[in-house]
């Protein structure tokens, strides 16, 4: 039997060892508050550019390699169902990059003569190419970027249409038809080697989306220019308002194979 000693003190020790039990407890549970701070830390917005997904900013603001306007990344907390150990990143368009060979949807287009063609095939397999995007109702940044590649058609002469060849999308396929393409690209003397795009919505937008350029509202679409050598695997992209000289070096650069993205002179500004 135990005696009255004893008893006292396994009971001393029975409520000694209980409460160190809740202390332990207690200790390992994050208060709501501390969970609550971490998770909007973790949900803050990250915007990104949508033709160049390194550049990256805690802020709303232009992308100092495009200009293109900044926009929300969207992430996903959930892993990725093709590779169950790697979470997936930032959902941004993939745009074409250095060194890689692009892969062009070849859909059906109509040029600005009514001809029917197959946009990777006719357009762009083995050639190097300039490649903007503008749409006819446009009256802010479109017609500077037709002017630009009219004076880039002045400057490289009879280049054009040989060694490097000009392409103007319609982001609004529905409203370009071949007739007001060829209309408005006869305000910027359009000559041989310059190509406008326009085609049914469906095949277009799968364009849009493979060259990383498709959005919501035609206003949003890229100041950028897109140039690549197709034989070579050469992609890269600049300002689609940058100077001439500028332009005319990185064409230059991809008709040769060698390739350096644009500099970034500016900041990201909110």
């Amino acid at each position: 039997m135990y005696t009255q000693p004893n008893l006292s003190k396994a009971l001393i020790l029975a409520v000694i060892m209980t409460v160190g039990f809740e202390v332990q407890a207690q200790s390992s549970v994050v208060p709501p508050a501390s969970h609550a701070k971490k998770a909007a830390k973790k949900e803050a917005p990250t915007y990104v550019c949508p033709m160049h997904p390194d550049v990256t900013s805690a802020k709303p603001g232009r992308c100092p390699k495009c200009k293109m306007d900044l926009r929300p990344a969207k992430t996903e907390s959930t892993l990725s169902p093709d590779n169950r150990t790697e979470p997936t990143g930032p959902k941004v368009a993939t745009p074409p990059t250095a060194r890689n060979k692009m892969v062009i949807p070849d859909v059906e287009v109509l040029d600005q003569h009514g001809n029917e063609l197959h946009f990777y095939r006719d357009l762009i397999k083995d050639k190097t190419v300039a490649i903007n995007f503008i749409f006819t109702n446009c009256t802010t940044i479109c017609p500077p970027l037709a002017a630009t590649f009219a004076r880039l058609q002045k400057e490289m002469g009879e280049k054009v249409g040989k060694d490097v060849h000009l392409i103007s999308i319609s982001v609004d396929p529905v409203t370009d038809t071949p007739e007001r393409l060829k209309a408005w690209g006869a305000k910027f003397k359009a000559g041989p080697g310059w190509t406008f795009v326009t085609g049914e919505k469906q095949e277009m937008d799968k364009l849009l989306n493979a060259l990383g350029a498709a959005v919501s509202k035609r206003e949003d679409h890229t100041p950028a220019m897109i140039i690549g050598n197709d034989a070579r695997g050469v992609w890269t992209r600049t300002y689609g308002l940058a100077k001439i000289t500028q332009i005319v070096g990185v064409i230059q650069n991809v008709i040769a194979g060698r390739v350096e993205e644009s500099s970034a002179a500016e900041e990201v500004k909110p």
